[in-house]
């Protein structure tokens, strides 16, 4: 089993950035790939960014140019650099693991972007 640790979240204003972390403990195989999720307050989770080992990335759309999601697989940590936020990009950030039908999932971090 994968153990996942988020940090970095925080208070932020509108156009401002933040760069989330998070390290990847456990069962961690090669072929993983880890990404974010978020939920905003009383919507659903939502995807927000993938990598995979070998670095492919793919994004929503709502956060594409704005998003950039890298990882350092020596220590196996995933990031999530996030410029010019917006007020509807808050919510509780999810980072996960995922290989084939198996998905881990951290405990999430809060993104509060203000106007």
């Amino acid at each position: 089993q994968v153990q996942l640790v988020e940090s970095g979240g925080g208070l932020v204003q509108a156009e401002g950035s933040l760069r989330l972390s998070c390290a990847a403990s456990g069962s961690i195989f090669s072929g993983d790939d880890m990404g974010w999720s978020r939920q905003p307050p009383g919507k659903q989770r939502d995807f927000v960014a993938r990598i995979t080992r070998g670095g492919r990335t793919n994004y929503a759309e709502s956060v594409k140019g704005r998003f950039t999601i890298s990882r350092d697989n020596a220590k196996n940590t995933v990031y999530l650099e996030m410029n010019s936020l917006k007020p509807e990009d808050s919510g509780v950030y999810y980072c996960f693991s995922s290989l084939g039908p198996v998905t881990s999932w951290g405990q999430g971090t809060q993104v509060t972007v203000s106007s």
